[in-house]
């Protein structure tokens, strides 16, 4: 009896650090669901070893320094996450055309509330969503592993550099180094902090330009759309590894190519650290609107920067909880249609 409430015991102690560890290994692998696997493994492997666990560091120490194991041997394989436009040049309009790439390439989109811990300092909260932020998360991909770890120990989690030291069993003056370099190499990405804009929660501007981007999206008027993108707005959609630059190609391309998302609902989501949507097309054969992305927005002085959809649904609408197909609203539908 005594043993199995020891073990559940565990079992709670060891759930408690699911959210944050979930956080670190999203940060390290830009991906949600390796990062998920990643957290399994390290409960699982902390579980087994426990007994050997000698409270020498406190349990969240020790479960760090098992995720970080557990990410840098992931990570052996070189695979660096990106967005489109790590990778290629903008297409102009006339030339899109849609090249997927295999799932691995992308960095992942992934729902705040899997990897941001509820926190009650507003200032670690705000750090804590600036740093899933995709901007973010694509420049800590360009780090080697080491320095990756340094940077969201040392940044974003606060730790000092004793204790990455001990946790990466190296020295202080190790860790010190790696920390000047990766941060060397975040300061040359110009758009390293660029959606810093997003405010936490959003203010009154942000959330009237949301109102009038779900109104221009919704209704696919392109002149308002246009009003609310940046001259330099970036689109991307992967899987496909085109994006678009400028209010002119993005909205010729959602009238060409994108036609059909004419007539589309969208249901806000909160998405790493920024405000997004769950798109929903209209289903011409079953009737109501069926899942076609999960759109994440990036937001600067009034205006929308970043226009990302996240297009693979099968994997991203379970992830976030969202249903797989909306019905009509009665008004959308005729009488006895």
């Amino acid at each position: 009896m005594g043993d199995s409430t020891a073990t559940a015991d565990l079992d709670v102690a060891l759930e408690k650090h699911r959210t944050e560890l979930t956080g670190y290994c999203y940060r390290m692998l830009g991906s949600s669901f390796e990062a998920e696997d990643a957290v399994q493994d390290t409960l699982v492997r902390a579980w087994r070893s426990y007994e050997k666990f000698e409270g020498r560091s406190s349990l969240r120490s020790w479960l760090y320094r098992i995720a970080t194991n557990v990410c840098l041997d992931m990570l052996t394989a070189g695979n660096k996450r990106a967005r489109p436009m790590d990778l290629t040049e903008s297409t102009p309009l006339a030339q899109a055309a849609l090249s997927p790439r295999p799932d691995h390439t992308w960095l992942e989109p992934m729902p705040d509330a899997r990897v941001l811990p509820t926190v009650d300092d507003p200032a670690e909260a705000a750090v804590a969503k600036e740093s899933v932020r995709l901007a973010f998360m694509a420049a800590l991909q360009q780090l080697p592993p080491k320095q990756r770890a340094v940077l969201i120990l040392r940044e974003v989690l606060a730790w000092r550099a004793s204790e990455v030291a001990e946790l990466l069993d190296t020295t202080v003056a190790s860790v010190n180094s790696a920390l000047q370099r990766a941060r060397a190499t975040l300061a040359q990405r110009a758009d390293a902090g660029a959606e810093g804009a997003v405010s936490d929660p959003l203010d009154e501007e942000q959330q009237k330009l949301l109102q009038r981007y779900v109104k221009a999206f919704e209704g696919y008027d392109m002149t308002a759309l246009t009003a609310l993108l940046h001259e330099d707005a970036v689109m991307t959609m992967p899987p496909f590894d085109l994006w678009l630059r400028g209010p002119a190609d993005i909205t010729g391309f959602m009238t060409t190519l994108g036609a059909s998302c004419a007539g589309s609902r969208l249901l806000p989501v909160q998405v790493n650290g920024l405000p997004g949507f769950a798109h929903y097309k209209p289903d011409e054969e079953k009737g109501g609107f069926s899942p076609w992305a999960v759109q994440v927005l990036e937001l600067s002085d009034g205006r929308i920067t970043g226009f990302h959809c996240f297009l693979d649904t099968k994997r991203w609408f379970p992830l976030f909880d969202l249903p797989l197909h909306l019905e009509a609203e009665s008004d959308d539908v005729e009488k006895g249609g």
